[in-house]
């Protein structure tokens, strides 16, 4: 008998370590498909931006020094930075530049005007998330495609065409989920990474003396000898490392350990192999340097790889499109920007959502930028500005986190903070010299994006302002109403209003207009909070008021899904029976006039009065059944 205790107990050990190992290696392969497209279809443009940019001379010393720089590149801002140090500021496992924002401004709470800065930086931060949204998805679909012209010139006027085509299908099917054909993601990229890292192989063999690029002397003697050239270069040696971002913002997603294993054993091998194989192609055969990744690959196989990379590159642009909708959802509930239309694609995965302006929006502006710059090379020029300035926001972010949130000391916070502010300064310099080369395109778009952010931040202090100031107290007038109170009537009224401890608009209307009060009032407030995550035992807080009369506080985190009658039904028992089929829902319909001498200039006043406008229904953001739910409107001046 214990024989046979000991070996179930021997088998359900190994069974759990079996299927514990089997998620590990299921995470890490949906890593590599999601965390890793963006960057792994970098090899399409980067060394061909390095020497296409005529800065540098073609030379086997030069040769060595660039694919030197980008092999210390990935090094040193992916391993280092972000692989090893970033992934530890995680916001209870959530990570990304909301995560980051939230656990930096809620460390430095007892500095409100450091606080306020960091906000701004990290929304600005936020808004370039959008420029570099807008980038991704035309410079590598765009890159993809332009491997036809290496088949045949003629292919090279059904480019464009058919970039936009591709770009247009994948928007399109955004609408019903990625459920169905997001399992395929991490197959086809591991497949990606395998043959780029066979191309590179296939000739390395032929220049195995290649390898010794791997030396950061070389890298060191390219700046010593060229350091003009070399500070020039560095925007397109960055672009080796566009959606290292992607490594922190979907940490939440996959977890620590699989993001690490996949770059470690996968991604970076397979670059670093792809990015010397280019190299060796160019000692070899330096004319190839128009396209030299297509040029790496045999007659037989070109078709086949464009078609691959297309693949890939689409995969990539997906993952964006998803942390899009992720990201404008998360700064929804910081209180940044307007409630939007959020539409679910899954039954059983809460975090699967579309968003149908965020999407039309996008795509709207990734054929802007396509039809704009016509090529990969003309849109490097635009990339990299907020790629780098991002991951500055990052670093200085991450500073506020270890020395405020962690309390480490503060020599020690410098030291692990301050070479990669220099390194990264570096980056966002060089890039600033392709500002009139089209650099400035995600910055308008992001600059656009913070003022819609900001007005919209402002405005919603100058309505609570605003609100605080006319409203009544809550307990004063309840106690006044129950000295001649108004008829019952069954059933529970849920008032929801955005102050807690004041009399709801929608209350005094239903009192002026209909005359009557239910026989239970909850008056409802929703808060949002800097985490991404609020346990179900802390998310409801109430307090009785007296005459079956509850006032009540439900918590929501940014990545929460906010479900007001669910949050109710936690109170069962405890404020009486709230029966869904008598319960009534109360919100105020505001409509917001724009005032002369106000405390916003008068444009943005009226910006803020249409963003107001156009929200979405409260009642769908908060989950409320339609069919229960009473708007009473009301006019407010700011």
């Amino acid at each position: 008998m214990g024989g046979s205790q000991a070996a179930f107990c021997f088998m359900s050990e190994a069974q759990s370590q079996g299927n514990k190992q089997s998620s590990i290696a299921g995470l890490t392969l949906g890593a590599i498909g999601v965390v890793y497209g963006d960057i792994g279809t970098s090899v399409l443009y980067s060394i061909k931006e390095v020497f296409g940019s005529g800065h540098v001379a073609f030379t086997p010393d030069n040769v060595y020094g660039i694919l030197s720089l980008f092999f210390w590149t990935l090094t040193f801002i992916v391993s280092l930075k972000y692989v090893t140090l970033v992934l530890r500021a995680d916001n209870n496992g959530e990570g990304g530049l909301v995560a980051m924002l939230a656990l930096a401004s809620s460390s430095v709470r007892d500095k409100p005007r450091l606080r306020r800065i960091l906000l701004v930086v990290g929304i600005f931060g936020t808004c370039l998330f959008y420029g570099d949204g807008v980038i991704t998805p035309a410079i590598s679909v765009l890159s993809a495609v332009e491997g036809l012209e290496v088949v045949s010139p003629t292919f090279k006027r059904f480019v464009i065409p058919i970039t936009l085509l591709i770009l247009l299908c994948l928007f399109a099917v955004q609408k019903r989920g990625t459920g169905g054909i997001g399992k395929f993601f991490g197959p086809i990229t591991l497949v990606w990474f395998i043959a780029i890292a066979l191309l590179g192989v296939y000739h390395i063999v032929d220049h195995p003396e290649i390898l010794w690029a791997v030396s950061p002397h070389y890298a060191a003697m390219f700046i010593w000898d060229q350091p003009f050239t070399a500070f020039i270069i560095l925007g397109a040696v960055v672009l080796c490392v566009t959606g290292a971002e992607a490594l922190y913002a979907d940490m939440g997603h996959f977890g620590k350990k699989p993001i690490r294993l996949a770059w470690f054993y996968v991604v970076m091998p397979c670059l670093t192999l792809n990015y010397f194989g280019q190299g060796a192609l160019l000692l070899a055969e330096p004319e190839a340097v128009k396209n030299p990744f297509y040029n790496m690959a045999p007659d037989w196989a070109l078709i086949p790889l464009v078609i691959l990379a297309t693949a890939a590159t689409v995969i990539a642009s997906q993952a964006l499109i998803t942390g899009a909708f992720s990201v404008t959802k998360q700064v929804i509930q910081l209180g940044f920007l307007p409630r939007l239309q959020i539409l679910h694609t899954s039954e059983n995965e809460t975090g699967q959502i579309y968003m149908p302006l965020v999407n039309w929006g996008l795509f709207v502006a990734i054929v802007l930028a396509v039809v704009m710059f016509k090529t990969s090379s003309n849109l490097a020029a635009a990339y990299g500005i907020a790629v780098c300035t991002d991951m500055l926001i990052t670093t200085i972010l991450t500073f506020y986190v270890i020395r405020y949130a962690w309390k480490y000391p503060l020599w020690l916070c410098i030291s692990a903070t301050s070479v990669f502010f220099v390194v990264d300064l570096a980056f966002w310099s060089s890039n600033m010299l392709k500002l009139a080369d089209g650099g400035w395109f995600p910055l308008v778009i992001g600059g656009m994006i913070l003022v819609l952010m900001l007005t919209w931040r402002d405005g919603r202090a100058l309505l609570h302002h605003k609100t605080r100031n006319e409203a009544m107290d809550l307990a004063s007038f309840l106690e006044a109403l129950f000295m001649a109170p108004p008829t019952r009537v069954e059933g529970t009224a849920v008032f929801l209003t955005s102050e807690d401890g004041i009399v709801p608009n929608a209350m005094l209307h239903n009192l002026k207009h209909n005359k009557v009060m239910h026989a239970q009032n909850l008056f409802v407030t929703v808060r949002h909070h800097e985490v991404p995550w609020i346990a179900n035992d802390k998310r409801i807080e109430f307090t009785d008021l007296g005459g079956n009369c509850w006032q009540v506080m439900i918590h929501y985190g940014f990545k929460d899904d906010p479900d007001v009658p669910f949050a109710l039904s936690l109170l069962r028992g405890q404020v009486g029976e709230i029966n869904p089929m008598n319960t009534s829902y109360f919100l105020s319909r505001d409509s917001i006039v724009p005032t002369v001498g106000g405390g916003m200039a008068q444009w943005r006043e009226k910006l803020f009065a249409q963003m107001y406008l156009n929200a979405s229904a409260a009642a769908d953001f908060l989950n409320l059944p339609s069919n229960s739910v009473v708007e009473m409107g009301s006019k407010i001046e700011i």
